[in-house]
């Protein structure tokens, strides 16, 4: 099995996310806060499993999912797509519905027979769904109708499932939060659900095999 991870210096449409590149140990007790129980994994390798298989990691940040997925994939690809069995994106390169050359290169490194999944934000179900709904951060992801539509003309297969983000201690979650969400809306949120550490989550899985 390998592992291998690409820059983004060479693209001058990168786009840099603050919340990650500001706050590099803060992600990086979000990324251990997700999917506790496993649910959101087991319904990835249910739509598209890796074992064996090479697979690019779309937006795969530090790196951190990298080593997971190598544990059973042959090859595990961050960023840099070639040509490829699975694709996986989870919260990023794809918000609908200005994502269409995204679309296609995704499925032009695709071999026949191979998937995409990109995993999204459930804006209808969850207490993330409710931070989501009330930040003005978020409105250039889109709205749930939107991205539902545009991923339904395209004749993909769509998934709900339900999570949450754990984290060790409710200051944990605090900061979490803080990399997500404007000041006020987080400041509101802790004041409704003191001493939380844990909060519902609802992912979207899109689905496409070529």
């Amino acid at each position: 099995m390998t592992s291998e991870m690409s820059g983004t210096d060479a693209f001058a449409d990168f786009s840099r996310a603050p919340n990650i590149a500001d706050n590099h140990e803060t992600y990086e007790l979000e990324n251990r806060a997700i999917d506790p129980s496993g649910v959101l994994w087991q319904a990835l390798r249910d739509q598209a499993d890796w074992h064996g298989r090479t697979i690019v990691d779309l937006g795969c940040g530090t790196g951190f999912w990298l080593p997971r997925y190598a544990t059973a994939a042959a090859r595990v690809i961050g960023v840099e797509p070639d040509s490829v069995d699975v694709i996986h994106a989870r919260f990023a390169y794809f918000f609908p519905p200005h994502c269409e050359p995204g679309l296609h290169e995704a499925l032009r490194v695709l071999r026949p027979g191979g998937a995409l999944v990109v995993v999204d934000n459930d804006w209808r179900h969850g207490e993330f769904a409710e931070l989501l709904r009330a930040s003005a951060w978020a409105t250039a992801q889109g709205a749930a109708e939107t991205t539902d539509e545009w991923w339904r003309t395209r004749a993909t297969h769509r998934v709900e499932v339900m999570s949450a983000w754990r984290c060790a201690d409710p200051a944990q979650l605090e900061s979490v939060l803080r990399i997500e969400f404007p000041g006020d809306i987080v400041d509101g949120w802790l004041r409704d659900h003191p001493g939380r550490a844990e909060l519902s989550y609802g992912y979207v899985l899109f689905g496409t095999r070529k």
